[in-house]
């Protein structure tokens, strides 16, 4: 089992942390949903010191019933979605350098942390993310079902935005810890749709550049229903066409 270890991040660690922090809040003024600036400060997260998971795990769970499970690096997919469905959230315990300061290739604390635990401090999210992880548990065994299942995650969770009093706000934490997607989102040649479960499904998604695409949601309740539907859809016996 991983454990964080607080005592062992340095000045440096500290520090970039901090820089980060302010780069992204400072960026995300006006751009991001309500219910990220409710969480940020209801999870009690602030500039001067690198979040220690405990602490987190405690405010996280009296709120929605959340905690984070350290984590070295990235899961596959019946351990990620098997800890969603535990309402667990795999936290990476290592911090980018310096020198990765604006690119990673895997997700860090920041990403983990500051991109994704605001929005589990909002129930309703809470809930659709735990829904999210029962429904995948089910489907372990079954590739194409789990890539139709990462593609709404992706699309969502990581890469989401929201309609809000008419204006369009970022939930995705892919969007909410990086500067870089954040100005290729709001950019010229960024593409939106409307978030459509059948276009999300046939949608190819991939992490390891910036998106061709961003799905918005006219209302949070998108998020569970899609969950349903999809779930609905694979306990028929739906075939799914293998993803391109």
């Amino acid at each position: 089992m991983i454990q964080q270890h607080y005592d062992r991040y340095t000045t440096q660690d500290q520090l970039v942390w901090k820089v980060l922090f302010d780069r992204q809040t400072a960026l995300l003024h006006k751009r991001a949903c309500s219910a990220f600036g409710r969480g940020l400060e209801a999870v009690g997260f602030h500039r001067n010191a690198i979040p220690d998971f405990q602490e987190v795990s405690q405010r996280l769970h009296k709120a929605t019933g959340w905690q984070l499970e350290p984590v070295q690096g990235m899961l596959n997919d019946a351990e990620f979605f098997g800890l969603l469905a535990q309402r667990k959230f795999p936290a990476t315990v290592w911090i980018r350098s310096m020198a990765q300061f604006d690119f990673i290739e895997e997700p860090d604390l920041f990403h983990g942390v500051f991109g994704h635990v605001p929005l589990l401090m909002d129930q309703a999210f809470a809930d659709f993310l735990h829904f999210l992880g029962q429904v995948a548990a089910q489907h372990l065994d079954d590739a194409v079902a789990l890539a139709r299942l990462e593609r709404l995650y992706g699309f969502t969770v990581q890469f989401g935005l929201v309609e809000e009093h008419g204006q369009t706000r970022m939930y995705g934490a892919g969007l909410l810890s990086s500067s870089g997607e954040i100005h290729h989102c709001i950019g010229d040649v960024s593409r939106r749709f409307p978030f459509d479960l059948a276009t999300v499904l046939h949608t190819p998604y991939s992490e390891a550049h910036l998106q061709d695409q961003y799905f918005v949601l006219t209302s949070w309740e998108q998020l569970t229903e899609s969950v349903a539907e999809l779930a609905a859809l694979l306990s028929s016996g739906w075939e799914l066409q293998p993803v391109e």
